[in-house]
């Protein structure tokens, strides 16, 4: 009739939390920092669509993947 049923657990262990908010929002930041630079400094002749899109991209994923891991660390389970 009823089995037994596993409690829902993350596949990251809680002790890993605040070390990968950390790297994923620092990684985040600095490929940040590198889009800004690299739109600032190139001009608008040699800029390329390919690596504004891939950058901004990339940035995005750490940087939402970095403030879910400081939520989590932080508690707020979301």
């Amino acid at each position: 009739m009823a089995q037994s049923v596993k409690p829902i657990s993350s596949p990251v262990p809680e002790v890993w939390y605040p070390t990968l908010a950390f790297l994923m929002l620092a990684i985040g930041l600095v490929m940040t920092a590198s889009f800004f630079i690299y739109e600032a400094t190139s001009s608008r002749r040699n800029r390329s669509l390919a690596k504004e899109l891939t950058t901004g991209a990339v940035a995005s994923v750490f940087l939402g993947f970095g403030s879910l891991f400081l939520l989590l660390a932080c508690g707020v389970y979301v």
